[in-house]
Parts: structure tokens; sequence; C-alpha cells
């Protein structure tokens, strides 16, 4: 891990984590799904109001991975908590401790911060990566679904709420 440098990811990155984003949605057979272009990223990861961060990990000062992540709260703990949205390395930086590097920078941010916790989900297909955190000692949290309301029914479910106050 030693050859293995993260940082914080700049303005000027956009165009490598939108690849990035393509290369994990190749790699989770969601290339489909992708919406995100490299103005709308740079808005909100880089404008006046970020909602995520990124940090781009590098072997040789080429990079490698990337991990997009923001903070979420839990009411239980009454702190914050980092959530992990996605983690990705090239498949032929693999085993070169990117992966790892990553998480850790991401560990060590949590503690800085004073987060309760850091958090991501996994398919349920992706097994190598669920060993690989297994390893790391994450725990998975089987009692708990994860829901979301997008498209149509977001905005359904907007209207239902009547007029803003």
């Amino acid at each position: 891990m030693s050859d293995i440098v993260i940082r914080e990811a700049q303005a000027d990155d956009i165009d490598t984590i939108c690849a990035f984003i393509l290369a994990l949605a190749d790699y989770e057979r969601l290339s489909h799904e992708v919406k995100a272009d490299p103005a709308t990223l740079a808005r909100y990861l880089f404008g006046p109001r970020p909602m995520a961060e990124v940090l781009i990990a590098q072997h040789d000062g080429v990079a490698v991975g990337f991990a997009l992540f923001f903070h979420n709260f839990s009411t239980f703990e009454g702190r914050p908590g980092l959530y992990l949205e996605d983690l990705f390395v090239l498949p032929e930086a693999r085993g070169l401790g990117a992966g790892k590097a990553l998480l850790a920078r991401l560990a060590q941010l949590a503690i800085e911060r004073d987060c309760a916790r850091l958090e991501w989900s996994v398919l349920d297909w992706n097994a190598p990566a669920i060993a690989f955190y297994h390893a790391l000692g994450a725990r998975p949290m089987d009692e708990w679904t994860v829901q979301r309301v997008d498209g149509g029914a977001l905005v359904a479910l907007s209207s239902s709420a009547g007029p803003r106050r």
C-alpha cells in the first residue's frame, strides 16, 4: 500500500470521476442506468453547496480508483456518519491495496469528523467485494432492506404533501 496515494478530488478531476462511475456501472451491469454527466456532477461535487466528496487513489501518479461519499446522521447515535456511495478500483489495479487505502482514509475521516460509523451497500452477488469488506471488519446489516422512491413515484409522493408552508 506504500505506493498508493489517496487525495481529495479537485474540480479538474471531473472527467476521471465520470470515467470511474461509468466503469463501476459497467462492472455492476448497470450502465443503462447512468444519467450523470460532468456538468451536473461538477455542480454537486464542487459547486457552492457540495453534496458529496470524492477521494482519488493513485498508483505511480495515475488514478486507479475512487470513493464517493457524503454525511448522513444517526438519530440513535446522535452523531453524523459517513455513507460510502461508490467505491471502485480499476480491475488492473486490484490487489495493489487501493481499495483498502480508500476505506482506511474514509475511516480516518469518520473519526476526525466525530462520526459514529461508516457504512455502505454492496450488491448481493458481489462475493469478492463482500469477502473483502468482511476481512476489514465490516458486518452485514441483514435485518435492513433498502427502500427507494424515484422517478414518477417520487413526483407523486411529493404532490401528496400539499402546499409548502
